[in-house]
């Protein structure tokens, strides 16, 4: 039996919504790790993969011929990589298949599987993923088209709906509120603690403010290392030590632990080494990572996101509704590439059919001698044979219930006998 693109296609991993931080600090996979990790998949048997690695997920989306045992393989390889975590890894790691796969990958290039839905940097990942997995050799015709209509959901998503607006107007409401406490940022110094996408986002705008020095404190040393590689920084301690904090102008969380890891008391300890210089703590996580009551304390001002929502002035009800009509694309777009897939199944099937017409055509002219009534009644007798003797058996033999009405059916339906006068035309 022929395996269909979707069938083969699977999506496991573990994402901000299905594991907690923990797991996936364990998780990631740095940028150096890559080769190694795509070649033991690739010795796993699995030969179309590309691999998402981000504080917010890491995850593979793959083809191949078996997804159940393709599937076994990719969750004992994380588990693999969550060592003392692995008990864990197994309730918090997600194995999608078909349909629920493909809606996922559109979802994550449309950006609309973020913590902050509408981060730009998911799609621009997705293909640093693409490429990188095409120079290890593992992108196969399959993955390529699955790819390209999940770039093709992205672009509807970014072109026809706004939910791209909301995370860039809050990273660029967060960099006017950094002038505001600090003015030119040129002399300043940042601090990433957590990461995330929209955490990467808002030091992007923040560098391209002017923001020149960076730190990057993470659970996860190898992705600190990596983040700090690709900005020019240098890596903290996780969580940040006093000095870490005091020689931080902007500090930006995006941890999302579940616990703070920024305290009031260990901001109070930052400011007094500070001697009165302000600090910006702008607390992306979710939950939050920076402890309220830090907002109270002379030369501390704490934004979260409802904070910065307001300052960028997007309401909820526009950035749900933007969502509603971003899904709708999604869903719309899998139904079309549902329909086309079903539609090329059944080619091999349609273009078998005509030869064996054609040959028969071609059976029924040598036998006539030239008789074109003849030839006719030879060429009906002979297509219809097969037909009838599968649906007498049909009949006679059939085990399920309903079996004989479903062929019958098939049979009307193929033909469109239901719309058949007495003279064997169809009524239109």
């Amino acid at each position: 039996m022929t395996v269909s693109l979707l069938d083969r296609l699977l999506v496991v991993g573990a994402n901000h919504r299905s594991s907690t931080a923990a797991l996936r600090d364990a998780l990631f996979i740095a940028e150096a790790e890559m080769t190694g990790v795509l070649a033991a998949l690739r010795r796993a048997g699995i030969v179309q993969a590309i691999i998402l690695s981000t504080c917010d997920r890491v995850e593979v989306q793959a083809v191949h011929h078996d997804s159940d045992a393709a599937g076994m393989a990719l969750g004992g390889l994380l588990a693999g990589r969550a060592g003392a975590l692995a008990g864990e890894a197994g309730r918090q790691i997600y194995a999608l298949r078909g349909s629920e796969a493909l809606r996922h990958v559109f979802a994550v290039a449309g950006s609309l599987d973020s913590q902050v839905v509408g981060e730009p940097q998911v799609l621009g990942q997705v293909k640093e993923a693409h490429r990188r997995a095409q120079t290890a050799g593992m992108i196969g015709p399959e993955l390529e088209i699955l790819l390209q209509a999940a770039y093709g959901v992205a672009k509807r998503v970014r072109t026809e709906t706004a939910i791209g607006e909301r995370p860039v107007s809050l990273a660029a409401a967060a960099t006017e509120l950094a002038r505001d406490v600090h003015g030119v940022l040129d002399r300043c110094a940042g601090l990433l603690v957590g990461g995330g996408e929209m955490g990467e986002l808002m030091l992007e705008h923040l560098r391209a403010g002017g923001l020149k020095r960076i730190a990057v404190a993470g659970a996860s040393a190898a992705w600190a290392a990596d983040m700090a590689r690709r900005h020019d920084g240098h890596v903290a301690e996780f969580p940040p030590a006093t000095a870490d904090l005091a020689q931080a102008d902007i500090v930006v969380t995006a941890a999302g632990t579940g616990r703070y890891v920024v305290t009031a008391a260990m901001v109070a300890a930052a400011l007094r080494h500070r001697r009165g210089r302000a600090m910006l703590l702008l607390d992306l996580g979710i939950p939050a990572d920076i402890e309220r009551d830090a907002e109270r304390l002379d030369g501390a001002f704490r934004y979260d996101l409802d904070d910065l929502e307001r300052v960028a002035m997007s309401g909820r009800a526009t950035r749900e509704a933007a969502a509603a009509e971003a899904w709708r694309i999604v869903d719309a777009e899998l139904a079309a590439f549902l329909h086309d897939q079903a539609e090329r199944t059944a080619v091999p099937a349609i273009t078998a059919l005509r030869r064996h017409f054609e040959a028969a055509r071609e059976r029924a002219l040598q036998a006539a001698g030239g008789d074109a009534t003849r030839a006719t009644e030879l060429l009906v007798n002979r297509l219809l044979h097969d037909p009838s003797e599968a649906l007498r058996r049909i009949a006679a033999e059939a085990a399920a219930p309903g079996e004989r009405e479903t062929a019958e059916r098939l049979l009307r339906a193929l033909f469109r006998l239901d719309g058949a006068g007495a003279d064997g035309e169809n009524k239109e």
